[in-house]
């Protein structure tokens, strides 16, 4: 009995379900009944309840003079792929009962070894609108002291901090990091943990032939930034509470990380967008009006379209042959995502076909070169969504498949570039034009026409490999200075870089943005 209702409970261990069926009369559990279950996975704690002085609402405790209780809090799912704390209190007559059902829930509980018990907390008071350590201390502490969980927080002061922590605490007596923050924030933790990672393993980072060594810990990301591309594209939503609901249950969501070297010196690691031309220019333009506020990115995206400016160069690249999908099939990466696991083993088995020397080889044969002038180069790990593209930048790019989605705009009108633009806000093919050309890549490189002294080693590499580059050509446009590419929000310096994807080399506390009814889905 469960106040006024009557209520039948059933504990299913085969299938870890909790079921129970509310009926206003006899028969409950019978077909028509108001039925509800939870994973024993989407359940937080189970804690005893003190019923003494409660009261229904016509004051007593229906068949129940002294009723024993114990509440079940869970994962409520909610609209826009949202995850809500939810309770549930279930009554009986008899103690032992009570206690039965509290210990046969404690003991599945305890079972579930991937549910972290100590966390690192990085917490970025600046980012966004400087709301993170509020959000963290409102929505999400509360949770990880229902769930048992114990933190040790930083609240970081300065650029890098976090980086530089990781690299310098003992890490081994925590089970992830967590960072409360923007992009940004993220990108710092990445790289701290990933570098941390390689030094351990007598890993050079600088080599971008090096096979990277996958962390063990997780990150949790609580989303408190101005855009939270990462959060929303492996979530499906920017909110925390959601967020913090996923590190509390213990999923793993394994992710593609992109190394981008220059002249065998590591600049940055990638996970979202790799952008040249339009997107470096914005991010340049933008890092100079930081007085500005958020509003900043949106002036200087009009003034870098206005401006229009094309950049010649050449792009060579190694197409992606093990994966199984291609960045137009409109088949986007979701939670347990076939595509992610079918290319991982694909590409375990090439890998393993390497070794015996016939990978050099199979490179020279494979790698293609494009070059002309672009208006934008973008290479995106994942579909880049956001609030405001909510199919991002490339929709059906996976999370997990071992490759880039490399997408070339080539010059065009400032009306049909607006055109390109505007299609990242609905559901029409971004890629349907004819100066747009798109690849499914697990490495590529870029030589701009103009070749800076330090790049000339790089040039000639270049050349020996693919031939002539398009600067040895007669030039298809007037001279041109040089852009900067953006990576996750950061700028970098050198123009000539060279890309490698890192297959699952990190892992997230989430599990893929869920399917759901339709019209959530469009959304």
């Amino acid at each position: 009995w469960v106040k006024r209702q009557r209520c039948a409970v059933s504990l299913d261990p085969a299938r870890a379900l909790l079921r129970w069926w509310r009926s206003p009369g006899p028969g409950a559990g019978a077909p028509g009944a108001d039925a509800c279950s939870v994973p024993i996975s989407e359940i937080i704690t189970v804690e005893e309840t003190d019923t003494h002085g409660k009261r229904s609402s016509s004051g007593k405790w229906q068949k129940m003079e002294k009723p024993f209780a114990f509440t079940v809090h869970c994962v409520k799912r909610a609209r826009r792929r949202r995850w809500k704390w939810a309770q549930v209190t279930f009554c009986c007559a008899e103690e032992p009962l009570c206690h039965l059902w509290l210990q046969a829930l404690q003991e599945l509980l305890a079972k579930l070894t991937s549910r972290p018990k100590h966390l690192l907390v990085f917490i970025n008071p600046f980012g966004g609108k400087g709301q993170g350590k509020r959000i963290y201390e409102r929505k999400v502490a509360p949770l990880f002291t229902l769930a048992s969980i114990t933190t040790e927080i930083i609240v970081t002061e300065r650029a890098n901090q976090a980086k530089e922590s990781l690299y310098e605490i003992n890490i081994d007596k925590y089970d992830g990091i967590v960072c409360v923050g923007g992009d940004g924030m993220f990108s710092e933790v990445l790289h701290g943990l990933v570098g941390r990672t390689q030094r351990n393993a007598g890993v050079d980072q600088n080599q971008p032939r090096a096979a990277l060594v996958p962390s063990p810990l997780r990150i949790g990301i609580i989303p408190a930034g101005s855009t939270d591309c990462v959060c929303f594209s492996t979530v499906g939503t920017n909110d925390a509470e959601t967020s913090a609901l996923h590190i509390i249950v213990g999923d793993s969501l394994p992710m593609d990380v992109s190394s981008v070297h220059h002249n065998s010196t590591l600049l940055r690691y990638s996970v979202s967008l790799l952008g040249y031309g339009f997107y470096g220019d914005i991010i340049k333009d933008s890092e100079k009006k930081r007085w500005m506020g958020l509003i900043r990115y949106d002036f200087s995206g009009l003034k870098t379209f206005l401006s229009h400016h094309c950049y010649e160069g050449t792009v060579s690249f190694l197409p992606a042959r093990h994966t199984v999908g291609s960045p137009r099939d409109r088949k986007p990466c979701r939670a347990g995502c076939f595509v992610c696991r079918q290319s991982k083993q694909q590409l375990e088995e090439e890998q393993k076909k390497s070794l015996y020397g016939l990978e050099n080889t199979e490179e020279v044969e494979e790698w293609k070169v494009v070059c002309g002038k672009f208006l934008a180069i973008n290479a995106t790990n994942m579909s880049c969504a956001c609030p405001r593209s909510p199919q991002g930048l490339s929709p059906a790019a996976h999370l997990g498949d071992g490759s880039s989605d490399l997408i070339l705009i080539r010059k065009c009108s400032r009306f049909n570039f607006l055109r390109f633009l505007v299609r990242h806000t609905n559901q029409y093919d971004q890629f349907d034009f004819a100066f747009v050309e798109v690849y499914r890549v697990k490495k590529f490189q870029f030589l701009p026409e103009h070749v800076e002294e330090e790049d000339s080693d790089l040039k000639e590499r270049g050349k020996m490999r693919f031939g002539p580059v398009c600067s040895d050509t007669p030039p298809c446009c007037g001279a041109a200075s040089n852009s900067s590419w953006n990576c996750d929000g950061e700028t970098l310096s050198s123009p000539s870089v060279e890309v490698r994807v890192h297959c699952q080399l990190v892992r997230l506390f989430a599990r893929g943005i869920e399917e759901g009814p339709k019209e959530e889905r469009d959304s």
